[in-house]
C-alpha cells in the first residue's frame, strides 16, 4: 500500500463510518415494538459478540497487558455511548424528534471546546467558521421547529445532555485508540456498553424477548451496519484525525439520512432543507480544510487487527 493510499484510508473511513451512522434510524422505526433501551442494547451487545472471535484471535496473537490506564477510556467512552443513547431514544417521548435531532448534534461544538480549552489543540478561525455553518446548516435541516419555538422542555434537557455524552465518547475514543488499536478498544467499548445498558434495561423491567422477527433483524441490523462498521470506521478515523475534525463531519449525518428516506419511506426534503443540507458540507469543508499537520496532532496510528 502507497503511502498517498494510506493517507486517504482515514478519510474513507470516515466515510463509510457517517453513511453507516446516517442508516441507524431506519433500523429504530423497523423496530417500533421494543423501547428505546432495548434497541440499544441489542444493538451493542450484538456487534460485541460478533466481534468476539476477531478480539480473541488478536489478544492470542499478541496478548495485551490490561493495564488501569488502558482500561480507562474503553470504560469512559462504553459509559458515555450508553447514557447518550439512553438519553436520546427517551427524549424521542418527551419531544419532537427534529428537537432531538438537533439538540444530540451540538456535540461538535462540546468536542471543540474540550480539545482547545483541555487537549490544547490550536484551532484556525476557519475551523471556528466551518464549525458554526454546519451547527446552523444542522439547524435548517432538522431544528425548523425549535428555532420557532425555542422552548427548553424535559425531553430537549435529556437531548442536550445526550449530546453532553456523546461528545465524551468520541474524546475518550481519540485518547482511547492512542492506547489500543481500533479492534482492541471497539470491543472493549461495546462490551462495557452493554452491561450499563443491560444493566439499565433490567433495572426498568423491559422486556428483552417476545418482539417480533422483523424487530429482531433491526437488531441485527444495526448491530452489524451501524455498531460494527460504522463505529469501527469512526474509531479507526479517530486514530489517525483528531476528534475535532470528525466530529463535525458526523453532523453530515442528517443530510445523508434524509437523502436515503426518499427511496426507503418515501420521504421529501424541503427546499430550506436542501439549502441547510449545502450549509452543513460547505462547514464541512472548511472543517477540514482548517486541518494542518502543525496545527493538530492525530493520535498515533496503529494496525486494525493486533
Amino acid at each position: 500500500m502507497t503511502s498517498s493510499t494510506r493517507r486517504y484510508l482515514p478519510y474513507l473511513a470516515l466515510f463509510i463510518g457517517v453513511l453507516a451512522l446516517a442508516v441507524s434510524p431506519f433500523f429504530v422505526r423497523w423496530s417500533t415494538e421494543a423501547p428505546g433501551p432495548v434497541f440499544a442494547f441489542y444493538r451493542t451487545s450484538l456487534a460485541a459478540l460478533f466481534l468476539l472471535p476477531f478480539f480473541l484471535r488478536s489478544v492470542l496473537k499478541s496478548p495485551m497487558h490490561l493495564s488501569r490506564e488502558v482500561l480507562l477510556f474503553p470504560i469512559l467512552g462504553g459509559l458515555s455511548s450508553s447514557v447518550d443513547l439512553i438519553l436520546w431514544a427517551t427524549s424521542i417521548h418527551y419531544t419532537r424528534v427534529a428537537n432531538a435531532t438537533l439538540l444530540g448534534n451540538t456535540a461538535p461544538l462540546w468536542v471543540a471546546l474540550v480539545a482547545f480549552w483541555i487537549f490544547r489543540e490550536r484551532l484556525r478561525k476557519v475551523f471556528w467558521t466551518g464549525l458554526g455553518l454546519a451547527l446552523v446548516g444542522a439547524a435548517v435541516v432538522l431544528g425548523g421547529d425549535l428555532l420557532l419555538h425555542p422552548t427548553l422542555g424535559l425531553g430537549d434537557l435529556m437531548a442536550l445532555g445526550s449530546s453532553l455524552f456523546y461528545a465524551g465518547y468520541y474524546l475518550a475514543a481519540q485518547r482511547g485508540r492512542e492506547r489500543l488499536p481500533t479492534l482492541r478498544y471497539i470491543w472493549l467499548m461495546n462490551f462495557c456498553s452493554s452491561l450499563a445498558l443491560l444493566a439499565f434495561v433490567l433495572a426498568s423491567g423491559m422486556p428483552l424477548s417476545g418482539y417480533n422477527p422483523t424487530t429482531y433483524l433491526a437488531f441485527l441490523g444495526a448491530a452489524l451496519v451501524t455498531q460494527v462498521i460504522g463505529y469501527f470506521s469512526i474509531i479507526y478515523a479517530l486514530g489517525h484525525l483528531p476528534a475535532s475534525i470528525v466530529s463535525p463531519t458526523l453532523i453530515g449525518q442528517p443530510v445523508l439520512a434524509a437523502l436515503l428516506a426518499i427511496p426507503l419511506v418515501g420521504e421529501h426534503l424541503l427546499p430550506n432543507q436542501w439549502i441547510g443540507g449545502l450549509v452543513v458540507l460547505a462547514g464541512i469543508y472548511l472543517v477540514h480544510k482548517s486541518q494542518e499537520p502543525s496545527e493538530v496532532v492525530p493520535a498515533p496510528a496503529a494496525s486494525i487487527l493486533q
